[in-house]
């Protein structure tokens, strides 16, 4: 062990340095304005399981991990349809839920957004419509965003949420947002 350390002690550090500092790969923080200027806040995201799987539903989880780090972004997803700006809503309407999918966007405060997740949220997929349910989420409530796939990726579902965010009326009254880039790289 002696011998190791006296020969870390002769050589000393040997690493490569830093690379510079690139500004245009901060998207967290040019996102974290945008939200904060079109919103005047974080962003709050009422997630609701219309009938799906569950497939979605492990991506949308998968959100939150270190990886994604949706609440580094400045959004959060909350408990209450009354707290939320937006409506993140999974699978196929089921009869049983078409009540309390329709409750739900009448209890989120204005503006509000609507984005149908996944193939059966934005066409109702191998379901349809049929005797158990209404199908697509349009069906029921006004979507603003479909972001199809079964299930898709992290990256697919942040992208529907910025694209929600970005075509929101409120951020149409600030017209010098969009020279902020909204693009998310993939995770390495």
């Amino acid at each position: 062990m002696l011998k190791t350390l006296h020969q870390i002690a002769s050589i000393g550090i040997v690493t490569e340095p830093a690379p510079d500092i690139d500004d245009t790969l901060r998207i967290r923080e040019r996102l974290n304005e945008r939200i904060r200027a079109v919103l005047g806040r974080a962003l709050c995201i009422r997630h609701i399981d219309a009938g799906s799987c569950n497939g979605c539903e492990l991506e949308i989880h998968a959100l939150n991990n270190p990886i994604y780090n949706l609440e580094g972004l400045g959004i959060r997803f909350v408990a209450s349809p009354r707290h939320a700006d937006l409506l993140l809503v999974t699978g196929p309407v089921s009869r049983h839920m078409e009540a309390a999918l329709r409750r739900t966007f009448e209890a989120t405060p204005d503006p509000k957004l609507v984005v149908a997740l996944g193939d059966c949220g934005c066409t109702g997929g191998i379901f349809g419509e049929s005797y158990a349910t209404c199908g697509r989420v349009e069906n029921v409530i006004p979507v603003d965003v479909a972001v199809p796939g079964c299930p898709p990726s992290p990256t697919r579902i942040l992208q529907g949420i910025l694209t929600a965010v970005a075509r929101s009326p409120a951020s149409a009254a600030s017209a010098d947002l969009d020279t902020i880039n909204l693009s998310v790289p993939p995770p390495e």
